[in-house]
């Protein structure tokens, strides 16, 4: 402990980096010890988004690693005492196809793509949705990477190896290729009692198990950074680090909470509402209302549903912008106080709304459907549609945090708000007023804060990644850094 703060300091005090790859944008992020406090600074943040190519939508895998490589550069130079380690997190599902040399085959596909879809569908004519679910204990989505590679198969692509897209960027910048324990659960491929891929699904889908990447626990190290940025002096002796790639995973692993009264929301593009459990829960009634189990630090589950999240006011954002209207969030959200509540609530969970584009015309269809009045679709029209969407939103995390209750037993008080919508005030007041819990905002960088935790754990205990000894040594970590 260091005598002047009373700050535990680590053994080594060179910086450590954190890279969360993000669905909008991506950040490269410092943490370096000044006096014997901790001091993290995002260093660089980058546009991101899907694209539209002739065969779909993709990543633009190029930019996201000149991004990345322009950020640790830059990390480099401000950290003159030296990396000690890096790290990254990001979205699940998405990865990187790779030929025998581990060089890209293309830009990865956007879960997004209506291909996943047609292979959702294909799929189940040969091993049926309720035999993949009892298998995996996963909610069942066509975004999960077993569709997206089933697609692949439709599209009559060759096998190749793969990679998620965090682990895809460790391994390109020295790592061993893996695939972390909570991004791989995600993929609907991995088998809830044994952890191990699971050799049915892979069977019945015609994937290779030799093709496909070892499975390790958040906190394993992967091996130095290559010679390439090793040659920068700052990246001598780096470590690389698989923290909870998963970032909704280190989200939840940098929530400076204990007890068992709490539950979580992960909100950012999509809305991940739920609790973490020290075993999957997986019940018949569990499997009814398509709850999941994904990885979580220590060897705990992450028990939740996945909702759809800022990606409906973001969409609508878009469709303003393209008529001149560019208010921003904060604008909008006291526009929207302004209006009456409204009377019809949206499906937020309608596939069509999962869809890139024409937000505003689809959630009139719904409205449509449900015979309620139309909104203006207009930026005229903006308050009372932003409206609609956050009521929405909150009523539908009230349903989930009910079902979380009932399947796990658990008394919930406390709900944790994380990511980017931990910043939006107007919804975190419905979320309360309709839960009835003590909503408190947790870090709106949350992902970074457990990825660092996982890192400092990592490179300061003894303990195995996957005990609840280290589990505690995170959460140490995080309290100090929070």
């Amino acid at each position: 402990m260091s005598e002047a703060t009373g700050t535990r300091l680590p053994k080594d005090r060179r910086a450590s980096i954190a890279i969360d790859l993000g669905a909008e944008s991506c950040r490269v992020s410092l943490l370096r010890w000044r006096e014997g406090t901790p001091q993290m600074e995002l260093v660089h943040r980058f546009g991101n988004g899907p694209v539209q190519r002739e065969d779909g939508l993709h990543w633009p895998l190029n930019r996201i690693v000149e991004g990345v490589e322009e950020g640790l550069r830059m990390c480099a130079a401000r950290a003159t005492e030296g990396v000690r380690s890096i790290a990254v997190d990001g979205w699940a599902v998405d990865y990187v196809r790779l030929n025998e040399d581990g060089v890209p085959l293309g830009e990865p596909f956007c879960y997004r793509d209506e291909r996943n879809v047609r292979a959702e569908t294909e799929l189940h004519k040969k091993i049926s949705a309720q035999r993949m679910r009892e298998i995996t204990g996963i909610q069942q989505l066509s975004i999960n990477t077993v569709y997206q590679l089933y697609a692949d198969r439709l599209a009559g692509y060759a096998p190749s190896r793969w990679l998620n897209l965090p682990e895809y960027v460790l391994s390109r910048l020295g790592g061993a290729p893996v695939a972390e324990f909570t991004n791989a659960t995600h993929g609907q491929l991995i088998d809830l009692h044994s952890r191990e891929w699971s050799p049915e699904i892979f069977r019945e889908a015609g994937l290779s198990l030799e093709l496909a990447p070892k499975i390790v626990p958040p906190g394993t190290r992967l091996g130095k950074v290559s010679e390439a940025l090793g040659a920068l002096d700052a990246f001598r002796d780096t470590e690389l680090i698989a923290p909870a790639c998963h970032d909704t995973a280190s989200a939840i692993a940098g929530i400076p909470a204990l007890g068992d009264d709490w539950a979580y929301i992960s909100s950012g593009t999509w809305s991940l509402v739920g609790a973490l459990t020290r075993q999957p829960v997986d019940s018949p009634g569990v499997r009814a209302d398509n709850f999941t189990n994904l990885g979580a630090v220590g060897g705990a589950n992450c028990f939740h549903k996945n909702v759809n999240g800022m990606w409906l006011l973001k969409q609508c954002e878009n469709a303003w912008a393209e008529q001149g209207f560019h208010p921003g969030v904060v604008e909008l959200l006291r526009c929207c106080e302004d209006v009456d509540p409204p009377e019809t609530l949206l499906e937020v969970d309608d596939p069509d709304l999962l869809l890139m584009g024409e937000m505003p015309q689809r959630i009139n269809r719904q409205l449509a459907a449900k015979g309620a009045n139309l909104l203006d679709e207009s930026p005229a029209g903006a308050p009372a549609m932003v409206s609609l969407i956050l009521h929405s939103l909150a009523s539908r995390y009230a349903e989930v945090l009910a079902s979380v209750q009932q399947h796990t037993g658990k008394k919930l008080r406390r709900l944790f708000v994380v990511g980017g919508g931990s910043r939006n005030t107007v919804l975190n007041r419905l979320t309360a007023e309709m839960t009835g819990l003590d909503v408190c905002c947790g870090s709106a960088e949350s992902s970074t804060l457990g990825n660092f935790a996982v890192q400092l754990a990592t490179l300061e205990s003894s303990y195995p990644p996957v005990s609840s000894e280290y589990a505690a040594e995170v959460y140490a970590w995080v309290r100090q850094l929070s």
